[in-house]
Formats: C-alpha cells, structure tokens, sequence
C-alpha cells in the first residue's frame, strides 16, 4: 500500500483520526499570532489545525494530498462558521510561493527522509514573508521507544541540532524538547517525545 493509499483509508473513517481540537503546541501560541494576515497549514489533515487558524481571523490555505481529508476539514470549517481554502498537494511536488505567507504552521508532517525534509524546509523558509511566523512542532528520536504515533524511520525525526541547522537564517528561533502525554483523536494517544520550534524569518 502507497502512503497516499494508507493516508486516504485512514481518513475514509467517519470520525476525525486526531480529533477536531487544534493542536495542544499550536493552540498555545495563539498570543503570538497576527490579527489578521494569511496562513498555510502543511499536510493539515483533517483540517482540526487550519480551521483553528481561521477562528483566530487567519486568512487560511490548508494543504493535503488526501481528498478525503480535506472534505472532512472543509465540513469542519462549515460547522466552525469560518471559511478555508483547501488545495489538493502533495508536498513532495508543491511548487512553494514566494514570501506568501505572514504564519506557516507544520505539524507532525514526518513522512520525509533528509532530502525531502530538506526541500520541505527550504520550501517554508521560501513561503514565509520578512518577518513571518514558523510554529512546527515533531517527534524527537525517542519516540521509536515510546511507539505512540509518528514515523518508524529514526532519520524522519526532529532534532535541536537539525532545527537550529535549518532555520539558522531566521531573525529568532525558540526550541523545546520535552515529553509529553498526548490526547489527539484516536491517532495520537500516550506518552510522546516531541519538539517545538516557534520562530520569525
């Protein structure tokens, strides 16, 4: 079965995989967001992330290869009373915009090794305006003992090294490495090992 196959089945399910609440990491950030400006959400799934983007007045663009996804996150817009746009990417393809964005939010999207995580980054660092807003939040390499969620490829993590490596160019950047227990839909349950990064290009 392809990713895009096992990513497609499991959103076929009725119910919402990571649940219909933001993001625990992102939500905490929303002091540091602008009033008004646009958004991307990377790979946002079922739109549980975006859609909380657009609650908090973020002109939104929610990104995912999976159709079924994105019906369930714009039904969850239409339920929140706020507006989405949705775009069918596969981020291994996307043609990333040029200083388009004021926030770039990038949650749990693991699915690269080093190469493709690099163009994936580099494609942020490109999406993102002078100034702009990066929240990314990932799995350390002691998840793989945790086994709770997330890639089973130690060379898909996150690490202070790798982050500080990336987004060196950025006017500031803020990193926590921290463990945690995690309550996000059926798909992210128990005791996780993650990573945060709050930055400003």
């Amino acid at each position: 079965m392809s990713e895009y196959e096992r990513w497609e089945t499991r959103f076929t399910a009725p119910d919402y995989v990571f649940g219909t609440a933001p993001n625990a990491f992102l939500a905490a950030q929303k002091d540091l967001l602008p009033k008004q400006g646009r958004a991307l959400a990377v790979s946002d799934g079922e739109g549980r992330n975006g859609v909380w983007l657009a609650e908090q007045g973020l002109d939104v663009l929610s990104t995912d290869f999976s159709p079924s996804a994105q019906a369930k996150a714009r039904a969850l817009a239409q339920s929140r009373g706020v507006t989405i746009t949705t775009e069918l990417v596969d981020l291994a393809q996307f043609k990333w915009p040029d200083a388009a964005f004021d926030v770039v939010i990038d949650i749990f999207t693991q699915f690269f090794g080093p190469e493709g995580r690099a163009a994936k980054f580099a494609g942020i660092r490109r999406a993102l305006k002078p100034g702009g807003l990066l929240l990314l939040e990932g799995y350390r390499p002691e998840q793989l003992a945790y086994g709770t969620g997330g890639p089973k490829q130690v060379e898909n993590m996150y690490t202070r090294a790798l982050l500080e490596r990336e987004f060196a160019s950025f006017k500031r950047i803020r990193i926590e490495e921290y463990d945690v227990e995690m309550h996000e839909g059926s798909a992210h349950g128990g005791m996780s090992a993650v990573i945060d990064l709050v930055g400003w290009k």
